[in-house]
């Protein structure tokens, strides 16, 4: 016979893995993205797999992984997380680069954020919020 202590822990035991595991299947928001789990610097944020980004988005991150050339002159440059959306990281480690919008005389609103960890980050409101690029 078991002491009376055992079912309890191992009901408590059950419990908190339920509670690991549902945490670790589903992306912050409820959202789930199968196949593909939340890297730690994406916790606690909305989540986009690559594939659903804009097909200029997708573009735009092939250009960054080849380093470009790039289509705007502030495409690069040091983004300042002056809004506090992103993890808070010293100047210069994040870069920002253009996502052009269809129909825009301008840049547009559209914005790919890079971290030296290798952070993927997009927005489509001109940094009012953010969703982390699961690639």
């Amino acid at each position: 016979m078991l002491p009376r202590f055992v079912p309890r822990a191992l009901a408590g035991l059950l419990v908190c893995l339920t509670v690991l595991l549902a945490g670790c299947s589903s992306a912050p928001g409820g959202t789930t993205a199968p196949g593909v789990s939340t890297p730690a610097w994406a916790r606690g944020m909305g989540t986009v797999r690559e594939p659903r980004l804009p097909a200029e988005a997708r573009r735009t991150l092939v250009l960054i992984d080849k380093g470009g050339p790039y289509p705007y002159a502030r495409d690069g440059v040091v983004f300042g997380n002056f809004e506090g959306h992103l993890p808070k990281h010293r100047r210069g480690y994040y870069h920002e680069y253009t996502v052009p919008t269809p129909g825009s005389r301008d840049r547009g609103a559209r914005r790919l954020v890079t971290g030296q960890g290798g952070e993927t980050y997009y927005t489509d409101d001109h940094y009012q919020s953010f969703r982390a690029v699961l690639r």
